[in-house]
């Protein structure tokens, strides 16, 4: 008995709560259309009511101005919501677009969308898709915010754009598209070639007369040849290695001029180098020690 007296107290209670919950809505709400040379107060007004659009659509010529007033409320008292804004649609082609309102602290609501403009183009604050034809959108308002508050969102009102017959019409862009692509051929630099034969003839022509000259040189000023037995006789693997080193340096400046490239070069170089270096500085030892010994 205690149960169904119970029961019969808590399930009134239950739905009322949920029927006194807090919901988000407007009032005061009008929508006006005016034109470019319209005075003050001029243009037609609609009055926007909850839950119910407009039985006649709202006419937006070429040359007008759409303002939109109201004041944001939840559970009957004026307050400023989260979001607000006038949501724009095509039926046919599922299209829409958005239009946030300026509200305040007092939740009183503006948006105003001027569609004129001078040239060729109007209708400037709307998307080039919604102007390729005279057309009806579907006007929806959406008041939300944070909290367990219920969300407004219904149709307002129908809106009817009407395009300028003189201006010709907006060209829509292709949309970028993100896809397969053609392949890409890469042309690399050719590799370089070598000079005409005739040049490569006469440098070494040239390199060949100035070592001619050179050996020519050395015995008119006393060169002792005499001594080259005695020289390899004491430190033969020295002069020897030194004389090696030399003409494999040669050796390899010819490769890396006729086929070898850098990264073959300089490894093959630093190694003969190192030869060079350590053979030549004990033969230029033994050379020294002839000097002291007073043979020239």
């Amino acid at each position: 008995m205690r149960f169904h007296t119970l029961l019969s107290f808590t399930i009134p209670f239950f739905f009322w709560t949920l029927a006194s919950a807090a919901s988000w809505g407007f009032d005061d709400a009008t929508v006006v259309v005016h034109g470019k040379k319209a005075g003050v107060g001029g243009g037609a007004k609609e009055k926007i009511v909850e839950n119910k659009a407009l039985p006649e659509p709202v006419v937006l010529g070429a040359a007008d101005t759409l303002k939109l007033l109201l004041t944001a409320t939840e559970g009957k008292k004026a307050r400023r919501p989260h979001q607000a804004f006038l949501l724009l649609r095509e039926p046919k082609s599922d299209l829409d677009t958005s239009f946030p309102l300026s509200v305040r602290e007092s939740g009183k609501g503006k948006l105003e969308l001027v569609f004129w403009s001078t040239g060729q183009e109007s209708h400037k604050d709307l998307p080039t898709q919604f102007l390729t034809e005279q057309r009806t959108l579907s006007a929806s308002l959406i008041i939300a915010s944070f909290g367990s508050s219920t969300p407004y969102r219904s149709p307002a009102f129908d809106l009817k754009v009407e395009l300028d017959p003189s201006a010709p019409p907006p060209s829509v862009e292709k949309p970028l598209r993100y896809g397969k692509l053609p392949e890409i051929h890469h042309t690399f630099k050719a590799d370089p070639k070598s000079p005409p034969k005739i040049i490569t003839v006469v440098f070494t022509a040239a390199v060949l007369a100035t070592l001619v000259s050179l050996f020519f040189g050395w015995l008119s000023l006393g060169a002792n040849l005499n001594h080259t037995s005695k020289a390899f006789g004491s430190s033969p693997l020295s002069h020897g290695a030194f004389f090696c080193s030399i003409l494999a340096m040669e050796g390899i400046f010819f490769m890396y001029y006729t086929s070898w490239n850098l990264f073959q070069t300089l490894p093959a170089a630093a190694i003969v180098g190192l030869v060079a270096f350590l053979s030549g500085s004990r033969a230029l030892r033994e050379v020294q020690d002839r000097r002291l010994a007073g043979l020239r």
